[in-house]
């Protein structure tokens, strides 16, 4: 039961988990708990379930993939989607969110999370598997030009192989 996570009585499967995000208490004064919750893992319809593993020890212990600037682990057997994010008109942002993470849920509903990486960095990390060790700003903005401004030689034609042979003298 590899693919069986046990969080107190509850058994989840790990095809349910979206990701895992740190938990802080003082967001729920209401919770009074003698257990030291420091994660929340978050299933793919947004009901969550605290834990007592950090972020980075679940991601570790259930191959999940690590995105450092979010400090967020995500499951990566969910099809996950990438936007950029923009507020919406009315709509100010406590902080200085860069990209939408989407998901679809079991009913087909489209979820989602906004964060603080770049869209570039989160799909590396998140769809693609890479490693933040990989990129080359660890998700911040990069100054690199834009692929369309980059000019590239033009590429050399193979000689077609069912072409005539060269006569030989």
């Amino acid at each position: 039961m590899n693919n069986v996570i046990t969080i107190g009585k509850r058994l989840i499967p790990i095809e349910h988990i979206a990701f895992v995000e740190p938990y802080d208490p003082s967001t729920n004064p209401k919770l009074q708990s003698s257990r030291d919750y420091k994660s929340r893992i978050v299933l793919i319809n947004r009901e969550s379930i605290l834990t007592e593993q950090t972020p980075h020890t679940f991601a570790e212990a259930h191959g999940f993939r690590v995105l450092e600037a979010d400090q967020i682990a995500t499951n990566p057997s969910i099809g996950f989607r990438v936007e950029t994010f923009e507020p919406a008109d009315g709509f100010t942002p406590s902080k200085a969110f860069a990209t939408r993470l989407l998901w679809r849920d079991r009913d087909g509903n489209d979820q989602s999370k906004l964060l603080l990486a770049t869209p570039e960095a989160v799909l590396a990390v998140v769809v693609r598997g890479e490693t933040d060790a990989q990129l080359p700003t660890a998700g911040v903005a990069s100054n690199l030009p834009d692929e369309s401004t980059v000019r590239r030689p033009p590429r050399r034609r193979q000689a077609n192989s069912a072409a005539e042979p060269i006569p030989q003298q």
